[in-house]
């Protein structure tokens, strides 16, 4: 049993060395057969790595925040198709090595659908980084797929990176091969400031028709 152990800590089978005993006794137990037991032990290990390698994968991947696409309310921003982000998620775009864009005004969701992409790339076992954009669309032209969020729209990019000229140089890039999706609509935190200070505003209703009651 030493040995055994010793050889799946060599190999890195940690989830296995954690479940050994209590599946073996299992095992003996229910009289499962060799074939049962190894498919068992194998394919809980590999769950327990692709876990840690998508845990690894996000904790290096700088996104801001960490939302998936079902924490998205889609309903609250109805300039959204729904069907073109699920056509987004199939991952299709980064196989064509498409890019895509996020427009809006700032709090309507750019960076929460940009970051619940990456999270599913990185399921999918694509390496995803988050960046503020700058410099690098060039080495990226036409090789990897990249995703933008911005609360400028493409004629006020030249604000964004102080020149014409380069700005026109990186747009020209990044649309040749292109998704871009306007959202239009309030801001996420608004809504919750406006929603806070309403039950706010209740509570102190409550106390003041309790302190005349």
């Amino acid at each position: 049993m030493d040995r055994l152990r010793e050889n799946l800590e060599s190999l890195k089978m940690k989830n296995t060395l954690e479940i050994l005993d209590n599946y073996l006794e299992r095992a003996v137990a229910e009289n499962l057969n060799i074939v049962e037991v190894l498919d068992h032990i194998f394919s809980e290990e590999a769950k327990s790595k692709r876990k840690r390698a998508y845990e690894k994968q996000i904790q290096m991947s700088g996104f801001p925040i960490k939302k998936t696409l079902d924490d998205f309310d889609f309903s609250f921003q109805p300039s959204i198709d729904k069907r073109q982000i699920d056509e987004l998620a199939t991952m299709r775009f980064l196989e064509n090595g498409e890019n895509v864009v996020f427009l809006g005004p700032p709090g309507v969701g750019k960076t929460h659908l940009a970051s619940a992409l990456g999270l599913v790339a990185a399921r999918h076992r694509f390496s995803t980084y988050y960046i503020n954009c700058h410099q690098l669309i060039a080495r990226r032209y036409e090789k990897t797929s990249t995703v933008f969020t911005s609360n400028k729209t493409f004629s006020q990019w030249n604000e964004v990176f102080a020149d014409v000229t380069i700005a026109s140089a990186i747009l020209d890039r990044v649309l040749h091969h292109c998704t871009v999706i306007k959202i239009k609509g309030e801001s996420y935190r608004l809504k919750e400031r406006k929603e806070f200070m309403r039950q706010k505003q209740q509570i102190v209703n409550t106390l003041f028709e309790q302190g005349n009651a």
